[in-house]
């Protein structure tokens, strides 16, 4: 059924009295919202939501009271309003998993990207699924939004609405948004309507001609920070200034128990609920990439990459422009087109962090998702990284370029403290394979994995091909790959990727009683029991990674990495020129021993 305006009316005033109550509750939270966007919240959800097959996103997650509220009101099982920013309730923004909740948001612009990701999973699914998006002022100034925007344009995402709460203010007073947003959102390839953010009327009628649009909509929604409040067009709206006494005069101004009842009608017709599903990848038989010459790990990933896809894997991949760079482009990959969304494989042109934000949402829709770049530009969708971990969404991210073995590109494309940052991220797999069978390792684990995104880093440079024993568990994180041969192990060296060669050269060199452990996951590893870190961690441990060392002292007596910038030159002469030399570091090793 459709509500009419007088109607709507009474279900704004409800889900603001409630969203209100809650902040009041709370002590803390942020009120101009949930005064200035009821209107537009209230509309979507009982007039053109369909549960179980559209979705909606707060960009906007510091409304979160405002969400919470009318999720409450529809039916979904969320628990206590008055537990909002409660240790055990709910959370000051909005997080995925709560009931109803579709994107973990608050950091600003994510929402954008992640709504954007739901709306291409709907295409590429082949549904009539719609997405809706409220943001603000301060969605809109974030790059991520700007670079997920134009990647909606270009796929002309038919099935999304975005609309922005356009109040003017934000936290530092006005909002420095673009100075044509209408005209920008047009050039980006979308079609833009404006109205008044309070008039149920014109927002029915945008959002029922966005139904019939050929491209992505953009309403405008002119609305005003803390309408009805003494602090009503400020900046001080936006938070909880507003005296007990006004918050108490506002709260009873909305309650309406025509609105409440009106929503038990929209919770009672609810006959669908959202359910995630993660689809399971067998990759048993799957084989196993090796090689008697020397290979980079991103060869080695391409390799597994296509039997993966070949033997009918159900993921969907993709680049910020380096898909034949990384690896993850394969000949088993099919390009997603703006008029054909049958493939397998997301071009998204240089934006990373979109691509982030985009995975994000696309994982939230129950689609396996890998992304891939240089890891130095990992760092540009950082932000969308530790979202996908808090939400434990199974986003696979596919970093090559490892190290500064890099070489002539120069310091600004040769990470050095990328890797240990990622490692930092909790509940982020991450994993640093040596070979085709490490590699085959971080594939199975990252797609076996339904409840963590994993970073799976590569080389660039190709590199000798030490062996896994057959007799070793890779799956326990670290190993020894490199055996000492007299029964007393006198030093042991821990390496992971390219260093892993190197690292067998130093034993070599240092005598029978050393050995050499490949750690291709450190939180792997983490999780053994004392007894195994303490049967392959014996005597002098040092340990080698093209990385910052600081980490590393959590299992090493001793570390060869990288503590600075990188420089540009052959690859192999700026990794021996900052230490990653066999004899240097034998010479210091020894130096230690004495």
């Amino acid at each position: 059924m459709r509500f009419d305006a007088k109607q709507l009316k009474e279900m704004s005033k409800s889900v603001r009295a409630h969203a209100l109550n809650a902040v009041r509750a709370a002590g803390s939270g942020h009120v101009g919202i949930i005064l200035d966007a009821a209107e537009i919240i209230t509309t979507i959800y009982a007039n053109f939501l369909r549960r179980g097959r559209d979705k909606f996103v707060l960009s906007a997650g510091h409304g979160s009271a405002l969400l919470y509220s009318v999720l409450k009101l529809a039916g979904y099982n969320i628990g206590d309003l008055e537990s909002f920013r409660k240790i055990g309730g709910l959370p000051g923004h909005p997080e995925f998993g709560i009931d109803g909740v579709m994107a973990t948001t608050g950091p600003l612009g994510q929402g954008i990207g992640n709504a954007i990701g739901m709306a291409l999973a709907e295409k590429i699914r082949g549904t009539d699924g719609f997405v809706y998006c409220l943001c603000s002022d301060g969605d809109l100034m974030e790059g991520v939004a700007a670079e997920a925007v134009s990647f909606a344009g270009r796929y002309k995402l038919n099935n999304l609405v975005l609309v922005w709460d356009d109040n003017g203010i934000s936290i530092d007073g006005t909002a420095l948004t673009d100075l044509n947003m209408a005209e920008r959102m047009k050039a980006a390839g979308w079609n833009v309507a404006s109205i008044p953010g309070n008039d149920f009327n014109k927002i029915n009628r945008v959002l029922q001609k966005s139904c019939d649009s050929q491209l992505p909509t953009f309403v405008i929604a002119k609305n005003v920070i803390g309408a009805g409040s003494s602090l009503a067009g400020s900046a001080a709206a936006h938070g909880f200034a507003l005296s007990d006494s006004e918050m108490m005069r506002l709260i009873e101004k909305n309650i309406s128990q025509s609105g409440d009842d009106l929503w038990t009608k929209v919770a009672h017709e609810a006959t669908a609920k959202y359910v995630l599903n993660i689809p399971t990848i067998k990759v048993d038989e799957v084989a196993v990439p090796g090689s008697d010459k020397a290979m980079s790990t991103r060869e080695l990933s391409g390799m597994y990459l296509q039997s993966l896809i070949s033997a009918g894997a159900s993921l969907v991949g993709g680049s910020a422009d380096l898909g034949a760079n990384t690896g993850a482009k394969v000949k088993a990959s099919i390009d997603i087109l703006p008029d054909s969304f049958k493939g397998n494989y997301i071009n998204y042109g240089v934006r990373e962090h979109a691509m982030g934000a985009i995975m994000n949402g696309l994982a939230a829709s129950g689609i396996r998702p890998y992304g891939s770049t240089f890891l130095v530009f990992s760092d540009y969708m950082k932000p969308a990284i530790r979202l996908a971990a808090l939400s434990g969404l199974p986003v696979i991210y596919v970093f090559s370029h490892d190290s500064i073995a890099v070489g002539p590109d120069g310091p600004t494309h040769q990470p050095v403290e990328q890797l240990p940052s990622l490692r930092l991220i909790p509940n982020l797999n991450v994993y640093r394979p040596c070979n085709g069978a490490e590699v085959a390792y971080a594939w199975q684990a990252a797609i076996s994995d339904n409840k963590r995104p994993s970073a799976i880093i590569l080389s660039r440079q190709k590199f000798e091909q030490i062996e896994t024993p057959k007799n070793e568990n890779i799956s326990c994180g670290a190993y020894v790959i490199y055996p000492a041969t007299s029964k007393r192990v006198r030093v042991t060296i821990i390496a992971t990727g390219s260093e892993v060669p190197l690292a067998v050269s130093v034993a070599k060199k240092l005598g029978p009683a050393v050995q050499v452990v490949s750690m291709p996951s450190v939180a792997d590893f983490r999780k053994q029991d004392k007894s195994y870190k303490n049967k392959i961690l014996v005597g002098f441990v040092v340990a080698i990674e093209a990385a910052a060392t600081a980490p590393w002292f959590e299992f090493a007596d001793a570390v060869v990495g990288i503590d600075s910038f990188g420089s540009s030159g052959d690859g192999n002469q700026v990794y021996s020129a900052f230490g990653f030399d066999t004899d240097a570091i034998v010479r210091d090793i020894m130096k230690k021993l004495k």
